[in-house]
């Protein structure tokens, strides 16, 4: 059986929040975990799950030296950094 090591919770970004609060939304926190036995480490994303008025998952990511687009909209099958992210949002709410 596998097991995992929770090593860091990665909590909210406080900015994505205050972006969305005129939204209905959800949000849940990512998990950075490591494979006992191995070196292998994975990462799951925090998630901001917007509801109304519109539908939009929105993927944070950890950010690493290589990606400066932490941000993944699942429903446009694109990463995004945080100024193109509050451009999106703010096109959806005119």
């Amino acid at each position: 059986m596998l097991e995992f090591k929770t090593l860091e919770i990665l909590k909210p970004n406080t900015e994505v929040l205050e972006l969305i609060k005129g939204y209905t939304y959800k949000t849940k926190n990512g998990k950075v975990k490591h494979l006992e036995k191995t070196n292998l480490q994975f990462v799951e994303p925090t998630e901001y799950i917007i509801t109304e008025p519109i539908t939009l998952t929105i993927l944070e990511y950890k950010v690493n030296e290589i990606s400066n687009k932490p941000f993944y909209i699942k429903e446009y099958n694109k990463k995004y950094n945080l100024k193109e992210l509050k451009s999106i949002l703010q096109k959806l709410t005119n």
